[in-house]
């Protein structure tokens, strides 16, 4: 056995890595880089290469690469990833799912696999063609085709007759009971599989560079390790991915109960460890509004972080807080001053061209275009030089940014920890002069302002908290209440929570103090818990190692 273990987080916002020890599990080295979406290799091959040079090892000594990754959660969160058209078979009630199309076709059968009515192969036929150059992949689900899969099995012939594009059929990825969930779960494949497809070509690329030929290894949302072929032909397993590996580094801090809080830059993962353990989900992982059959740790996750875009209402002015990730201004090159185009409502953005190691190249795209001879620019701005309303141009840029083609670029937690005197990792000025600008139109000072930023988040993450105990333990969601209980010109109410937080992740140490206060219980931070994910990922990578070593041969 080799003698050391890297372990790897790719976040939406930092790629963190750590050395250890392959017969300890001792951390030798960390290293930490913001994640580089536009070439994922860059922040992979930055944050291999930093490990190697502070800790002395060579390539040759590296027994295995064990990953983890929270870009499919947080796509999910921020509502990204692949087009998807979702054809349900045999089921008409209606229910809402982030994918392009939904479309309900007659078919389906019985719990004793009896089909109940013929597929209407036709309107599929029909609806593929006219979804073909739409969607990015295809997602099948057909009543009870867990008792009977004829119909998917069909209709994904059928597709792929007329599109060459995946398609994912329920009844591959889930066998149990629940329309919903299986339709979910078979579009959060197919959302997800080109994501995965071109994380695990950076990683590989980043090995080759850094001259690393070891195993490598995917951590699954359920915390065990799968091959990178598996990840991505079931590019869900990975939806907690990050999660699990919050939860294990967690469980490592307790032999008691706890909640497991990872604040990154663009989610908030919540965890629970019962017994020193963690606890898996029951019936399957839930991200955002997801509920899905993804194998998983039980756990939780919001668009909340140390990125979120700080947005001003328009009309009145008043605060709003992500789901979306925008680049803080203290961290983006090349914008112009934020007093150009800094403000309340549709001006509380930049969009900038993506410029990756290989230089733009060229484009007919005329937002590309634009930008590559102006420079980052409000979506006002480009709309109007050429030629494209705000709804169509707002449609265009999700598709850029999808491709990471473009960024966007505005108002953090970030940039209000600048300001404050936290933290003080890029251009405070950018960051001051940002604040400056929102606070006048709030009627505040700068620290004012920040300091309202700070207790936003703060809050939100309490509310996940909150609403994740409920869900759990009484089996329903009172979110409209939860987040809107302390306007309420009638009712006060408080929470408080009985055991303690484990703080995980790079922004945690700024908002979780608060947070614990607010609920009246305590939070810890273990020595590097910055880098907690990628430690719980080269510590499941040498669990699997452990136990594959201590397997008895078949006779």
């Amino acid at each position: 056995m080799k003698k050391y273990i890297i372990g790897i987080d790719t976040g939406g916002t930092y790629t963190d890595a750590v050395l250890i020890e392959a017969a300890t599990g001792m951390v030798i080295a960390t290293a930490k880089e913001p994640t580089t979406h536009y070439h994922l290799a860059t922040a992979t091959g930055k944050v291999l290469a930093s490990l190697l040079t502070a800790s002395g090892v060579t390539a040759a000594d590296i027994g295995q690469l064990a990953v983890s990754t929270t870009l499919a959660t947080n796509a999910v969160v921020e509502k990204k990833g692949a087009r998807v058209g979702l054809f349900v078979i045999g089921y008409v009630k209606h229910f809402p799912l982030p994918v392009l199309a939904v479309v309900f076709i007659k078919g389906g059968h019985t719990l004793q696999g009896v089909e109940e009515e013929p597929l209407d192969l036709e309107n599929l036929v029909d609806t593929v063609r006219g979804l073909t150059g739409e969607v990015d992949a295809y997602a099948v689900c057909s009543a009870m085709s867990m008792a009977n899969p004829t119909h998917e099995l069909v209709a994904e012939k059928a597709i792929g007759m007329l599109d060459p594009k995946p398609v994912f059929c329920s009844h591959q990825i889930s066998q149990q009971a629940g329309m919903r969930e299986r339709a979910a779960t078979a579009a959060l494949h197919a959302k997800l599989m080109p994501l995965m497809q071109d994380y695990v070509a950076g990683v590989q690329a980043a090995m080759i560079k850094q001259g690393l030929s070891c195993p490598v290894v995917i951590i699954g949302g359920n915390g065990q390790t799968v091959t990178i072929d598996q990840a991505v032909q079931r590019a869900g397993m990975t939806v907690a991915s990050g999660p699990a590996c919050t939860a294990h580094f967690g469980a490592l801090q307790t032999t008691g109960d706890a909640l497991v809080i990872d604040v990154g830059g663009t989610t908030t993962d919540i965890a629970i460890i019962e017994n020193g353990r963690p606890v898996m989900a029951a019936d399957g992982c839930q991200i955002g509004e997801w509920q899905t059959h993804v194998e998983a740790i039980d756990m939780f996750t919001g668009g909340i972080g140390g990125d979120s875009h700080v947005l001003l209402d328009a009309r009145e002015g008043l605060l709003r807080l992500g789901p979306g990730r925008v680049v803080p201004l203290c961290m983006a090159q090349g914008l112009p001053p934020a007093s150009t185009w800094l403000g309340a409502g549709g001006h509380g953005r930049c969009i900038g061209l993506v410029v990756g190691d290989d230089g733009d190249g060229e484009s007919d795209d005329p937002v590309l275009q634009f930008l590559g001879q102006h420079g980052p620019s409000t979506p006002a701005t480009i709309g109007a030089a050429i030629g494209i309303s705000a709804v169509p141009l707002e449609k265009h840029l999700e598709g850029l940014a999808r491709m990471q083609l473009i960024f966007e670029a505005g108002f953090t937690p970030t940039d209000a920890l600048h300001v404050l005197g936290r933290i003080a990792l890029g251009n405070t000025d950018a960051a001051k002069e940002g604040a400056a600008i929102l606070a006048a139109i709030q009627g505040v000072d700068s620290e004012q302002f920040c300091h309202a930023v700070c207790l936003r988040v703060e809050k939100q993450i309490e509310d996940l908290i909150i609403d994740y105990i409920i869900h759990r333990y009484w089996g329903t969601s009172l979110t409209s209440f939860i987040t809107s209980r302390d306007s309420h010109p009638v009712l006060g109410v408080t929470f408080s929570l009985k055991i303690p937080l484990i703080g995980i992740g790079a922004a945690a140490r700024y908002f979780l103090p608060g947070v614990a206060e607010r609920l009246g219980t305590t939070v810890s931070f273990s020595e590097n818990c910055e880098v907690g994910n990628a430690i719980g990922a080269a510590l499941l990578g040498r669990a699997a190692n452990v136990l594959a070593s201590i397997r008895p041969e078949a006779p």
